[in-house]
């Protein structure tokens, strides 16, 4: 399926892109992170397990447990902080 992967602040930053469109086998979003971390050493950087990384699907925010569908659209960004 294809889904639209939107990254934002230092994700988006460690990337390079905005945005891309991925053909993906992921059923839920921890399997798409998953996919994600392999395909380049950009990627492995911006989503690697250990950072803190929030998610959103069709712009609700999600754990790795949600279900992914045909034209979906995933976020991935950095925990917020104010001050």
């Amino acid at each position: 399926m294809k889904v639209t992967v939107k990254y934002f602040a230092s994700v988006r930053e460690d990337m390079g892109v905005s945005s891309e469109v991925v053909q993906t086998r992921a059923a839920k979003l921890s399997e798409l992170r998953d996919e994600l971390l392999c395909r380049s050493a950009d990627h492995a950087q911006a989503l690697a397990r250990g950072k803190a990384v929030r998610m959103a699907l069709n712009q609700v925010m999600s754990d790795e447990s949600a279900l992914l569908s045909e034209g979906c659209e995933v976020a991935f960004f950095p925990p917020v902080t104010g001050g």
